[in-house]
């Protein structure tokens, strides 16, 4: 007999934070990109009976885009991020880890990135109800991105 699933509340809520090179730097609202995906390579083979057969190996890894968003604050990191990439200081990017925290602040889940470089900042205006709120959001490309 089957054992059933525990019941679980809807009142899920979840926030994240950023580290880069060690360094804890903000709490951020919405994160999209957090995903290890890979290529699919096709190959047509033929089969014992003659017909061709069409095989889908693992290709390599994609470089993943992480989009990073949190209200606008003081904070100046994200805008330092890309003056430095722009100035050619970036180097060969950053190391960090986008951490995943329940309702009561305990760690759910962490992505560690590498050799993440920004690719874009963006300044736009939210809606909460009928305030408007400005958010900040920067997309990050990463040579890797490993869920823990």
């Amino acid at each position: 007999m089957p054992v059933p699933l525990p019941e679980t509340g809807t009142d899920v809520g979840h926030s994240f934070g950023l580290e880069v090179d060690g360094v804890f730097s903000s709490r951020l609202s919405e994160v999209v990109g957090l995903k290890a995906e890979r290529e699919v390579i096709e190959r047509e083979e033929e089969g014992p009976d003659g017909t061709v057969i069409m095989r889908k190996l693992p290709g390599p890894w994609k470089s993943p885009e992480v989009g990073l968003t949190r209200v606008l604050t003081s904070d100046t990191n994200f805008s330092l991020w890309v003056k430095e990439s722009q100035q050619g200081q970036a180097g060969n990017g950053r190391s960090g880890a986008v951490t995943v925290f329940d309702q009561t602040g305990a760690i759910t889940k962490r992505y560690v990135f590498t050799n993440a470089w920004p690719r874009s900042l963006e300044i736009f205006t939210t809606f909460e109800g009928q305030t408007p709120t400005l958010c900040e959001r920067l997309v990050l490309v990463c040579e890797r991105l490993e869920p823990q």
